[in-house]
């Protein structure tokens, strides 16, 4: 039996490449083109909220909030979440697992966010996972909970409590939406 042969591309293929692209696990993954108003609204709304929670509840100088960051998790995994949160000191780049990741689910990338990165997430040890849906107002929050993702709650206007590293600070998803 003839074996198939499959493409794995590397960091360094995916370093050469034109346009917006996503690497996991050796496969590429086209980004689609710019998501639309309310995603963008959705996401630039829960950047400020987290941001300016903790600033004003945290003091926390060691946080930082990012957009469309790449994440380098492998030499074969290269990946761009919507949004992230780390609270090491940071370089340039995002070499280490960040401590929360946040996705703005559109039909288009639904079974990358809900399955592919959620289980990628999972393994590199994201603390927090938030998969929000601007349509519906809800978000879904995961907790890690050894190398596996646990609903905590599905939020639509809910205030939630989160606990990355030693800052605690309130998530207020009714701020969120559009």
């Amino acid at each position: 039996m003839a074996q198939v042969y499959h493409e794995h591309y590397t960091v360094e293929d995916y370093r050469q490449w034109e346009g917006d692209w996503e690497l996991i696990q050796g496969m590429p993954y086209a980004m689609t083109p710019s998501p639309g108003l309310t995603h963008q609204v959705c996401l630039t709304n829960l950047a400020h909220v987290i941001k300016r929670s903790l600033e004003e509840e945290v003091s926390c100088a060691d946080c930082l909030v990012v957009v469309e960051m790449d994440w380098q998790v492998s030499s074969d995994t290269v990946v761009r979440p919507d949004l992230l949160l780390t609270c090491r000191e940071a370089e340039e780049a995002v070499v280490r697992a960040p401590e929360l990741v946040a996705e703005v689910v559109s039909p288009s990338s639904v079974i990358r966010d809900e399955q592919i990165k959620f289980e990628l997430y999972a393994r590199e040890g994201v603390a927090w996972y938030l998969l929000l849906y601007p349509e519906q107002r809800l978000a879904r929050v995961y907790r890690n909970q050894d190398g596996a993702f646990v609903k905590e709650m599905d939020a639509t206007d809910d205030r939630v409590l989160l606990a990355v590293g030693d800052c605690r600070f309130g998530l207020d998803f009714a701020r969120v939406w559009r």
